[in-house]
């Protein structure tokens, strides 16, 4: 994971970063929709709701993995916004584990 490039969105760091790391700049929407015009892996969020919300309009998510876990805790904080627009998503693949999580894959319907 160490030796894998990283892109940071973030409104208060500035570089340089470490653990091989590129600050994404102001306008994270061109940069993330440059970063995919390009040959490579995968580009993975991992758990920014700020994020997710702010690509979502703009289509720059293909698939979104969602984990269920069997714990119910009351309260929480909202992923998706209020107010968004409908996305139409296309479950792929489910995935249990051994203690119960369940992963959803879904992809974007365009």
């Amino acid at each position: 994971m160490n030796s894998l490039p990283k892109f940071v969105a973030s409104t208060t760091l500035d570089e340089p970063l470490e653990w091989n790391a590129t600050l994404l700049g102001a306008d994270v929407v061109d940069a993330v929709a440059e970063l995919k015009k390009q040959p490579g892996e995968d580009i993975l969020i991992y758990g920014s709701s700020a994020l997710v919300n702010t690509l979502m309009p703009h289509k720059l998510i293909d698939e979104y993995r969602f984990m269920i876990y069997p714990l119910v805790l009351g309260t929480g904080k909202r992923f998706f916004k209020d107010g968004g627009d409908k996305h139409n998503l296309a479950l792929k693949r489910t995935e249990t584990s051994s203690t119960g999580v369940t992963m959803l894959v879904c992809e974007l319907i365009a």
